[in-house]
């Protein structure tokens, strides 16, 4: 028997992806697709590239009928209309993927700092799994919620976790230079993100003001032990999709002294990725590479590639991920896996 997957909020391009995937998953569903103004019409007159896949009509939000027709929703609402929304649904008895920033962070104070909104439903903030299941797999799949993780972060997490918690890096000075797709700043109608300011061209943004950053110093912290300190800058760049994160950081002493001490950085560097290999030995979707990663690389698929080098007296992580995919929906897609205990990569290739 199939999984029935409700899609709340299915009018842009992580809601797209989701529905693309569940078309080839094979134990899953999508059988509801809600969207407000678009209501009553078909999905693939949202979403074209649907047609002939996907025969499903768009429907109003009603958590109570999903309730009842539904095993698991995916929820991309934005900030604060999510938090409402999973909480309707979970009381309607439905387990919720959510992918807005609304249950990510441990602190409730943070999230209403950099959110500027008061949290519709606070009791949860501190209490939700994150879904990395890379690390909180045992969580995801007896969860009733779970915080699908930001793009940025995701591409951050994973290289600097490990190794901070091995103690091979230090954790107070970390500089994480991140460049995205166009898709990562949505479907809706910007200036900033219209052909002609966007082609041919490369520009920073949010520079200090991302609500990325305090995801990454606390998820880091939360899995790592350790307080952290990052300095973290984002860049649209004239792509569709795609994430690469570079990240500067210092090696902690004894790595520096064994590294120096060999005449070389290869021991160094081979320490890092062994840290990668023994931390992402179960995890399909995390690949340490030798080469350096582009995100041609990942393109349409949920793998993060990751490498190292040296420069001078830093280390330099670079850390490849598909922002729709191992960066929203993919991920989403993984997390609904390890909830119905299927195989991580079913449906994800």
């Amino acid at each position: 028997m199939s999984l029935s997957v409700a899609l709340i909020g299915a009018t842009g391009y992580t809601g797209l992806e989701v529905a693309r995937l569940l078309t080839q998953h094979p134990h899953a569903e999508l059988t509801v697709a809600t969207a407000r103004a678009e209501a009553g019409n078909p999905i693939a007159s949202v979403h074209p590239s649907l047609a002939g896949r996907l025969d499903l009509h768009l429907e109003e939000l009603d958590p109570a009928e999903i309730g009842k027709r539904c095993d698991v929703a995916m929820c991309c609402l934005p900030h604060a209309a999510s938090a409402k929304t999973v909480k309707q649904l979970v009381d309607a008895g439905v387990r919720v993927i959510d992918f807005s920033a609304d249950f990510r962070l441990s602190s409730l104070e943070v999230y209403e700092s950099w959110y500027d909104v008061k949290h519709p439903w606070p009791e949860r903030v501190g209490r939700t799994v994150y879904g990395l299941p890379e690390f909180y797999a045992d969580e995801i799949a007896s969860a009733d919620v779970v915080a699908n993780p930001g793009c940025y972060p995701t591409s951050a997490i994973l290289p600097l976790a490990p190794l901070i918690r091995a103690g091979l890096i230090r954790s107070d000075d970390i500089i994480i230079d991140s460049k995205s797709g166009v898709s990562g700043a949505g479907r809706s109608a910007k200036v900033g993100t219209l052909y002609c300011e966007t082609n041919e061209s490369i520009a920073a943004y949010a520079v200090g003001s991302h609500r990325h950053q305090p995801e990454i110093e606390d998820l880091v912290e939360r899995i790592s032990g350790r307080a952290t300190d990052v300095l973290f800058t984002p860049h649209l760049t004239p792509m569709s999709r795609g994430i690469l994160s570079t990240i500067y950081v210092r090696p902690a002493e004894g790595l520096a002294e064994e590294g120096r001490s060999v005449g070389s950085a290869d021991a160094a560097i081979e320490r890092v990725m062994q840290c990668w290999r023994d931390c992402y030995a179960g995890s399909p979707f995390v690949t340490p590479v030798d080469h350096l990663p582009a995100t041609a690389h990942v393109a349409g698929t949920n793998y993060v590639q990751m490498a190292v080098r040296r420069n001078g007296e830093r280390l330099v992580l670079l850390s490849a991920i598909d922002n729709l995919a191992k960066g929203a929906s993919g991920a989403a897609i993984q997390n609904m896996n390890v909830m119905f205990g299927y195989d991580q990569k079913s449906g994800l290739g």
